[in-house]
């Protein structure tokens, strides 16, 4: 008889409050954006409890992630250790999220390797970075000198090979990065392309080559592992988007997303993509209320038996992305909806079939395929917009991307609501763009009760003093 033996296994712990917790998880760009947007400080700000994380310390659990807003901690245990931590009176809810080594017997099953979603090839003659951004009519902000200054943007990817070194970025509007991850390979080094490929598209600048948002400044986050693909990678994503929102982001690019996982039984159902399941979609909507906007590629499985979209790209305030060519048609392979719960997905469209892109091994400009490559580009047109009315809030930049999207009077299964136009968003008042956008913001964020985190029932004003 085979018996399963798991040597240690990652787990997300939910806590019930947050005893003790004291400190705002905010810096001072943070404070400057919420004090902007009139966004107030609440419970979601506030650090994980101490208390319960030094009870988990001392029990001999590793811990690798906080998150504060879902009120609790990635950590790594063995079966002892994690039934001992269950047992305790201030953990909510224990969810399994990676098995690290396990054994059938004998025999061993091996982690597999995640291959890219994004495929790229040499140069054709159907793309270029100047026609991708006149598919949405981005050049026209370019000429009135709205290039992203300003803005910053998060991207989180799995690999970002030579971005530190790559001369076709401005470094000196990089501010900082961070690996989420438990690999050990260095950031810049063996990780991959796939974040540098994408991250052409926003920064990338040579004499042939021109990225869609070359003055706003970035933030490099590492959150897919290399050799897995599991939950824990969903806690890695969710702690890198709350250190975006500490250090004051305006966009999230995301070009990751799940819905299959190497342990089968943790696979999401088609009925899980309503928003509201999965945590990664359930940060994304915090991340809205917190004014940040989220982009998400929306998956690569339009041609196949599973053509959904994958999460967090299902969440709710968010912008997710599908993929057209530069003549606009939309790809084969680009996934699309509806959400479970009847949203249209995706959004917007942008090129994804044949983009330009440039290698971060010589500097050549190539081509590639992927929604992974037109989230980036929609995350670059929205830095421009938001440059060029930096009083406008993230959900009203969604919308005038949304609205202004060519198919937005009759949305699309696979092209949503469309391509969108930049100049459009631009230049139309808020009053002449349609005002039927479903659902309003966070809508799906009052029907997930254990989000929300009783603190002694207080707010907090920007200095973080208690106002009731």
């Amino acid at each position: 008889m085979r018996s399963l033996f798991v040597i240690f296994a990652v787990f997300f712990l939910q806590f019930i409050d947050k005893m003790g917790s004291e400190r705002i998880c905010l810096s001072a760009n943070a404070l400057e954006m919420r004090e902007k947007r009139g966004i107030l400080i609440d419970d979601f700000d506030f650090e994980v409890s101490p208390i319960y994380l030094d009870s988990i310390r001392r029990m001999g659990g590793k811990i690798m992630h906080t998150s504060r807003w879902m009120n609790g901690a990635t950590i790594e245990a063995n079966k002892d250790i994690i039934n001992a931590i269950n047992h305790c009176s201030f953990v909510d809810t224990c969810y399994l999220t990676r098995t690290d080594s396990i054994s059938f017997g004998t025999h061993s099953l091996s982690l597999r390797k995640r291959t890219s979603e994004s495929t790229p090839q040499a140069l054709s003659s159907i793309a270029s970075s100047t026609n991708q951004l006149a598919l949405y009519n981005l050049l026209p902000l370019h000429q009135l000198g709205h290039k992203g200054k300003g803005i910053r943007i998060g991207i989180t990817d799995g690999g970002f090979y030579n971005a530190d070194k790559w001369e076709v970025l401005p470094k000196q509007q990089c501010l900082g990065y961070a690996d989420l991850t438990d690999d050990e390979d260095d950031f810049f080094g063996s990780t991959g392309n796939h974040g540098a490929l994408c991250l052409s598209t926003i920064l990338g600048s040579t004499k042939d080559y021109m990225g869609a948002a070359t003055e706003a400044e970035y933030f490099l986050f590492r959150t897919e592992e290399h050799a897995t693909e599991s939950p824990k990678e969903i806690d890695n994503w969710i702690a890198a988007i709350e250190m975006a929102d500490s250090l004051g982001s305006h966009i999230v690019s995301t070009s990751l997303g799940y819905t299959t996982l190497d342990n089968q039984t943790m696979n999401y159902a088609y009925a899980d993509m309503n928003g509201r399941t999965s945590r990664g979609a359930q940060a994304a909507i915090i991340a809205a209320r917190k004014g940040i906007l989220l982009v998400v590629a929306v998956g690569n499985d339009g041609n196949k038996n599973w053509h959904y979209l994958s999460t967090p790209a299902d969440a709710d305030s968010i912008i997710s992305v599908g993929a057209v060519n530069v003549a606009g048609e939309v790809a084969a392979f680009s996934s699309y909806g509806p959400s479970a719960d009847g949203r249209v997905k995706p959004e917007v469209c942008a090129v994804g079939s044949g983009t330009a892109l440039i290698n971060p091994a010589n500097n050549e400009t190539i081509n590639g395929n992927g929604t992974s490559f037109a989230c980036p580009l929609i995350a670059g047109m929205a830095a421009c917009l938001w440059s060029a009315m930096p009083q406008a809030s993230n959900i009203e930049i969604r919308e005038r991307i949304i609205r202004s999207a060519n198919c937005y009077a009759q949305p699309h299964e696979q092209y949503g609501y469309g391509i969108p136009n930049a100049w459009l968003a631009y230049t139309s008042a808020t009053s002449d763009l349609p005002n039927n956008l479903y659902p309003s913001p966070y809508t799906k964020l009052i029907q997930n009760g254990k989000l929300y985190i009783q603190h002694n029932n207080q707010l907090y004003n920007i200095l973080g003093s208690k106002i009731q």
